[in-house]
C-alpha cells in the first residue's frame, strides 16, 4: 500500500477555497473555514442551511448595506458539519442567541442568475435545508454579525406583510401562509432564459 502524500499548507488552503471545506494543515497550523460549495467558470454552487425564526407573528430576516434585499438567517455548511449543527452555528453567529431546532421544514433547490453584488455574472445553484426554530417568546437579539466586512442588520417582518419587501427566499411569503406538518420540497428557478 502506498503512502498518501499530504499537500503542503498553501495547497490545502487553495484546495479548500475551491472545494469549500474546513481543514487544518498537517502541522497543526491555523484552521481555515470554508463553506461547502465551489465556483467553476461562470457557475456557482453552494450547500446552505436557513432558519425560519418566528416570533409574535413576525419572521426574522437579515440585511446589509451592500445588498438591496433581505435574506434568511443562515449560511453555508462546512464540510463535515451536519446541517443541524450548521443552522445552530449560523443562527448564533447572526443573532447572538442560541435558538433550538423544532424540525426540518423545507428542502429548497434554488436556481438564479445574479446581476449585482458578490455573485454578479454567475449562474447560481443552491441547495438549502430550512429549519423551523423553536420560538423563545421574545424578539430581543444580541446581533453583532458581519458579512463581507459589512455589519448585518436584523429585521422582524410581519408575516402578512412579506409581499411588501424584497426578501429571499421568495417562497416564504406563500409557505408561511399555510400549514405544513411535514417537510416540503420547493424548486425555484429565477434564471433569465
Amino acid at each position: 500500500m502506498g503512502m498518501r502524500r499530504t499537500p503542503d499548507r498553501v495547497k490545502i488552503i487553495l484546495v479548500g477555497k475551491q472545494l469549500g471545506y474546513e481543514k487544518r494543515d498537517r502541522n497543526g497550523g491555523e484552521k481555515v473555514d470554508f463553506d461547502c460549495g465551489f465556483t467553476k467558470e461562470n457557475r456557482w454552487f453552494r450547500y446552505r442551511v436557513g432558519a425560519i425564526i418566528l416570533e409574535d407573528g413576525c419572521v426574522l430576516f437579515a440585511g446589509n448595506e451592500q445588498e438591496d434585499y433581505l435574506y434568511s438567517i443562515g449560511g453555508g455548511v462546512h464540510l463535515g458539519e451536519t446541517a443541524e449543527d450548521a443552522v445552530k452555528r449560523e443562527v448564533y453567529e447572526e443573532t447572538g442567541v442560541q435558538y433550538e431546532i423544532d424540525r426540518l421544514a423545507v428542502i429548497h433547490e434554488n436556481f438564479f442568475d445574479e446581476n449585482t453584488g458578490t455573485l454578479k455574472g454567475l449562474d447560481c445553484h443552491e441547495i438549502s435545508l430550512y429549519f423551523l426554530m423553536k420560538p423563545r417568546g421574545t424578539q430581543e437579539l444580541q446581533s453583532n454579525s458581519y458579512v463581507y466586512g459589512v455589519r448585518e442588520q436584523m429585521h422582524w417582518i410581519p408575516t402578512g406583510q412579506l409581499d411588501q419587501y424584497k426578501a429571499f427566499p421568495s417562497f416564504l411569503k406563500d409557505y408561511l401562509g399555510e400549514d405544513h406538518p411535514g417537510i416540503v420540497h420547493i424548486i425555484t428557478d429565477d434564471r433569465k432564459k
